[in-house]
């Protein structure tokens, strides 16, 4: 925990620098509200990262169910496409195609890990709904916080589509 902690504590540092360097420079590479929009969405899918990583520590859960390591995958790969599109925004113009197929894949993997938290609810309810309402809870609590996680990298996406429409 500690150190998804300090992660998050690094990002937020990252943003302060951005916005504050967005501010002072006169010609930024693309609108100033589109690099704020973009830094906020990436701050929000942190954000939802360590509040998932808090949940799991709260509720002290040892083992996550099958679909939740499939949720935190499908994070990860999200988290690692958001890594590969960054430099590319550096030159629309040319890597324009490459950012849209990255940014359809990010909006691909909300999409498989809606079906992933759809078949996880069904099994903790199926395994936990008559014999242990707090387990189930939990689980869909984990589920939620998942589920947001992969749905902020999706609003990532989107706002990388809107810069590269305004700036292609």
């Amino acid at each position: 925990m500690r150190i998804i902690n300090d992660r998050e504590h690094d990002a937020d540092n990252i943003i302060r620098e951005v916005l504050t360097t967005v501010r002072r420079t006169f010609l930024t590479p693309f609108d100033r509200g589109a690099i704020t929009s973009l830094i906020a969405s990436m701050d929000d899918a942190i954000d939802e990262m360590q509040t998932a990583a808090r949940a799991i520590d709260l509720y002290e859960l040892r083992q996550l169910q099958d679909e939740m390591k499939d949720m935190v995958e499908v994070a990860v790969e999200s988290a690692a496409l958001t890594a590969e599109v960054m430099p590319l925004l550096r030159d629309i113009g040319r890597n324009g195609g490459r950012i849209h197929e990255l940014t359809e894949r990010l909006v691909t993997l909300e999409g498989k890990a809606d079906d992933i938290h759809a078949a996880g609810l069904k099994k903790a309810f199926q395994q936990h709904g008559e014999t242990s309402a707090i387990k189930f809870i939990v689980a869909r609590e984990i589920f939620k916080h998942l589920e947001r996680v992969v749905d902020a990298f999706e609003d990532v996406a989107n706002e990388i589509d809107g810069i590269v429409i305004d700036h292609a």
